[in-house]
């Protein structure tokens, strides 16, 4: 009993050291994201990477019929028991929290992806006027480089698999560049719960206790690519969501598949326009008509995949996944997401697009 109580207890002082040494990217950076975690990542993702299912899902789905079995059987010494009940509820959460640290959640708190690049960011609304017509050029031109038709949308003709393939494949060529992209001992899979993760609003998401990548097997293959790749890039230990965003549109537009650099202008330009759109709708309504009907298609696809599933718990599980990346050191939550556009931006003014 006195161990339970020691364990429940400790939940407080793990959070304030957690928070503590989140005030030093630094000491994150170089003894934990660049010593322990990569140890950690390689040691799960070759211990489950094998598997062509999701061990996590599995986990997860284990441990809610257990917690809700439990809860049924024990119900009338839960409401007699009420201070014990919560002293293990919190005993477990002490142990999920020091668990999720350990395995990867410090990396929210390592030193920002621009700094390694040397990217100086910066929202400057001219610049991303500039940056977005490129990008509207730069789409155009492989959309109907791949149909030959400016009015039909891009198909992109692979299995999943072979997205995953050639993802992995574009890892392995964009760390001759930046070593500190190397991807060795895959670990991405589907999730089996493609359908709710759809319904809750979700493209994928890591599993921090086995590092698998998992990417909702449900997406259109327009945007699958992008987010295999921005699963991995949270298994490498870029926990920041504009950061994995952009390693991901990063990797998917160095590939030499020109259906792979399609999905990541493509990707990148609704970023940009939404940016667009919020500073001036004149701008935006005269960018958005210069894009060839295809692209609009392709849009569209994205659109009426995402409307079919929409709910009224949606948005509550939004807030929660909000709520978390606020508590994790993502000050904007959920829409750090859409910070990507001012690294897109600065990585491009210093690689213009060609």
């Amino acid at each position: 009993m006195n161990l339970k109580t020691g364990i429940a207890v400790s939940l407080i002082p793990q959070i304030i050291l957690v928070k503590w040494l989140g005030n030093y990217p630094g000491i994150i950076e170089k003894y934990y994201s660049l010593g322990v975690y990569p140890k950690v990542s390689s040691f799960f993702r070759m211990m489950f990477g094998w598997i062509p299912f999701s061990i996590g899902d599995i986990l997860y789905f284990s441990l809610t019929i257990v917690a809700i079995i439990y809860g049924y059987r024990n119900r009338k010494f839960i409401f007699s028991n009420k201070i014990s009940f919560i002293r293990d509820v919190t005993m477990v959460l002490s142990i999920a929290y020091f668990t999720f640290h350990l395995m990867w959640g410090f990396n929210y708190y390592r030193e920002p992806l621009s700094k390694k690049l040397d990217l100086s960011e910066a929202k400057d609304y001219e610049e991303l006027v500039i940056f977005t017509e490129a990008l509207i050029s730069k789409t155009n031109q492989l959309q109907k480089q791949l149909t030959g038709d400016s009015l039909l949308r891009v198909e992109i003709p692979y299995s999943q698999n072979e997205i995953f393939d050639k993802t992995i494949d574009g890892y392995k060529e964009l760390s001759k560049q930046y070593d500190f992209l190397s991807y060795t001992k895959p670990s991405i899979k589907t999730s089996f719960f493609s359908t709710g993760l759809t319904y809750m609003g979700y493209a994928g998401y890591l599993n921090p206790f086995t590092n698998e990548g998992q990417v909702n097997g449900v997406l259109p293959n327009f945007r699958f690519p992008i987010v295999t790749g921005h699963e991995i890039a949270h298994q490498l230990g870029y926990s920041a969501e504009n950061e994995a965003n952009f390693i991901g549109y990063l990797v998917t537009a160095n590939s030499s598949d020109l259906y792979f650099q399609y999905v990541a202008y493509a990707y990148a330009l609704g970023y940009c326009l939404s940016d667009i759109r919020r500073g001036d709708v004149t701008v935006f309504d005269k960018m958005f008509d210069s894009l060839h009907p295809g692209v609009k298609e392709n849009f569209k696809e994205m659109s009426v995949f995402w409307s079919k599933y929409e709910n009224p718990m949606e948005p509550v599980f939004k807030s929660i996944f909000n709520s978390f990346l606020k508590a994790n050191n993502q000050s904007q939550g959920i829409k750090s997401y859409n910070a990507v556009v001012s690294l897109l931006v600065a990585y491009h003014k210093k690689y213009p697009l060609e």
